[in-house]
């Protein structure tokens, strides 16, 4: 189903605000909570569709209220109500603060790291040292899915995942994400200590993959994807897409509640270099905001990816480290509640100033 009405959050800005539901209109002008953590939001982009393309127009919060939006009345105030809501804890972690999910990648042939720890031992040993640098979750994944890529037998996923996992798991407290498309190995992982499920088809590759993760009882990270990882960059189409991935990713939420996933349990993910262009992966950077409509923690995976390379001429995506800091910085400022990196220190390096800034904004200091 296709949304006529969206809204994103506008004039965010590092202060608690009320985080009761307004009453009337002057009670919204002072700011609302964006998603109940640590940043407020003070204005709102109205985006409609229409047969002439997306209708945009930017309004305070009073005005929402004050306006008579029709048959879309209901769904912007729904739509408000989801952007100020606060999220539920993630396997236990809170989501009042920005959290590092720190990558872990046991295969031949991942875009950036591929081979570097494609054994257990030495996968095991990076993921710690990605735990000590201050990774909140370690991301293992056995199967690459960078544009090309060919899909990874089951038993071969599962012969690099489950040691790493079980490896981790006796080491270390921190969250344990499977990053994976297929049922059996996220059966397997959730057995041998996985905390949270992490789908960059949204469930959607398998088709087992709905009930298995419903059975699990485990968080599911959805993300979007325009194709298949061998040919989804050979010719995207989007009407608008960052609404194209906003409804994707709503009505993957509305799969998973209907399947026996609370929505308490869900994260968003809008996919940066998946089924994008440089065009479409800007765009959807630029509007991070937006995907708090969808009532889940949102999460940012533009580590080391393509548009960097692009946008700065850095053929190396280990040299994109500065790149990649500057688009989680920038999705940290629109609310998002989790990065997904390479470069686990060097990041949190770069949140903590970023935090102490806007903690010194708040108190009047500097």
């Amino acid at each position: 189903m296709q949304r006529s009405i969206y809204i994103r959050p506008l004039g965010i800005y590092a202060a608690r605000a009320n985080t009761e539901a307004p009453e009337t209109p002057q009670e919204v002008w002072g700011g609302l909570p964006l998603a109940g953590g640590p940043l407020a939001f003070s204005a709102l982009e109205v985006l409609e569709r229409s047969p002439r393309g997306t209708i945009r127009r930017t309004i305070g919060l009073g005005d929402l209220f004050e306006r008579d939006w029709g048959r879309n009345t209901l769904a912007a105030s729904d739509l408000v109500e989801e952007i100020r809501a606060p999220r539920a804890r993630l396997a236990g972690l809170s989501m009042d603060r920005p959290r590092i999910m720190g990558i872990v990648n046991v295969t031949p042939d991942s875009f950036s790291d591929g081979g570097l720890h494609d054994n257990a031992a030495a996968a095991v040993a990076h993921g710690l040292r990605l735990a000590d640098e201050g990774a909140d979750i370690l991301d293992v994944g056995g199967e690459s899915t960078r544009p090309g890529s060919d899909t990874v037998a089951v038993d071969d996923e599962l012969r690099r995942v489950i040691p790493v996992i079980e490896g981790l798991r006796a080491k270390t407290d921190k969250l344990i994400s499977i990053d994976t498309r297929k049922a059996e190995v996220m059966r397997r992982a959730a057995q041998a200590g996985a905390d949270i499920l992490n789908d960059v088809s949204a469930l959607t590759h398998d088709p087992r993959a709905l009930d298995v993760a419903a059975e699990s009882g485990l968080p599911v990270m959805l993300m979007h994807a325009q194709g298949d990882p061998k040919t989804m960059n050979d010719n995207p189409q989007y009407s608008d897409v960052v609404l194209d991935v906003f409804d994707f990713l709503e009505q993957r939420v509305r799969a998973c509640v209907a399947a026996g996933i609370p929505k308490s349990r869900l994260v968003a993910d809008p996919g940066i270099g998946f089924g994008k262009h440089l065009a479409h992966n800007v765009a959807v950077l630029n509007a991070m905001s937006l995907y708090h409509g969808l009532g889940v923690p949102v999460l940012l995976g533009a580590s080391r990816k393509k548009l960097i390379g692009q946008l700065c001429n850095v053929d190396d995506p280990r040299a994109r480290v500065p790149g990649s800091i500057a688009a989680a910085l920038h999705s940290l400022a629109q609310g998002v509640q989790i990065v997904r990196v390479h470069d686990v220190a060097e990041t949190r390096q770069a949140i903590a100033v970023w935090e102490a800034a806007q903690a010194g904004s708040e108190a009047g200091l500097g």
